[in-house]
């Protein structure tokens, strides 16, 4: 038996004295009114209602009952109301400063199709995991290892001169091994600043013999992206954002980079819910989806 639907009936009849009329208020048929308040009485074992044909009574019972399912009814449409305005309550999700800004509104134009309202913020990977941990924001993206990943990126060098080589290698950036001039550098923006890529990389600089001023960690990608167009350094970053800066991108050489991202809920979310809707315009924004390029050329 639907209790509240039951009670539901059996109150909006007791308030207006008629089946008919508490049917129609309720928006029901009578005769599903009819039924629900007879299983009702079935149920307690006792009338509700004194039948007359043109009216219905409260019988002594039905006036105990009748204060009690009003404030089950009530009840339920608390539920309701809080349920429908829980599935409309923004999912503030922490995202990476490398996403686009075509990419993060296609991504919350989706997540509308979806029934999902997003409210983004932007920081950068440390930021992302103390938003989370202090439950600012319901879920975040969080910078993990390619093993721990949900979505890869890969990461390769691009610069504004097309290398002439499907690869770069660190090790021909060694001053002496090309054309005189300032040292080289590769510029890491703040997203890829993490343990899991900024010390492999550096681990490779010491062992091809590069200056340590030549791997550069920048304070943003803006100001890291001046330096790598107006000079011949290099900027470390995805085919994606190589395209979007106008940049040549090679993959790395030596080493295989790639940033790796999962989706980590607060204590009040469901990152399945977000995953599960919304795995694909993630990744699109992120960049996981784009092959990098196959230009021709031969390794240096």
């Amino acid at each position: 038996m639907d209790l509240v639907g039951a009670c539901r009936a059996f109150v909006s009849v007791s308030e207006r004295g008629s089946f008919t009329v508490g049917a129609a208020a309720a928006r029901m048929s009578q005769s599903v009114a009819s039924r629900r308040v007879a299983a009702l009485e079935e149920r307690f074992g006792e009338q509700l209602f004194e039948r007359t044909s043109r009216r219905a009574v409260l019988t002594p019972f039905g006036r105990e009952m009748l204060p009690v399912a009003r404030q089950l009814v009530q009840a339920a449409d608390v539920l309701l109301h809080e349920a429908e305005s829980a599935k409309r309550k923004p999912w503030r999700l922490a995202v990476p400063g490398i996403c686009s800004t075509a990419g993060l509104a296609r991504l919350v134009a989706e997540a509308r199709g979806h029934g999902i309202t997003l409210d983004l913020r932007v920081a950068v990977p440390a930021q992302r995991l103390e938003l989370i941990h202090a439950q600012q924001v319901r879920a975040a993206l969080l910078a993990v290892p390619a093993d721990e990943a949900t979505w890869s990126v890969p990461l390769g060098l691009a610069g504004v001169q097309d290398p002439g080589v499907r690869r770069v290698y660190l090790e021909t950036l060694r001053v002496g091994r090309v054309a005189p001039g300032p040292a080289r550098r590769i510029w890491i923006q703040p997203e890829d600043d993490v343990p899991h890529i900024r010390d492999p990389l550096t681990r490779l600089r010491d062992a091809v013999g590069l200056r340590p001023a030549q791997l550069v960690a920048a304070t943003d990608l803006t100001a890291a992206a001046a330096e790598v167009l107006c000079t011949r350094d290099l900027l470390l970053c995805s085919p994606a954002q190589a395209a979007e800066l106008a940049l040549k991108w090679r993959p790395i050489g030596e080493i295989t980079l790639g940033r790796g991202f999962a989706l980590a809920a607060a204590a009040d979310g469901n990152p399945q819910l977000i995953e599960g809707r919304l795995g694909g315009a993630i990744a699109r924004c992120l960049g996981a989806d784009t092959r990098a390029g196959t230009e021709e050329g031969t390794e240096a």
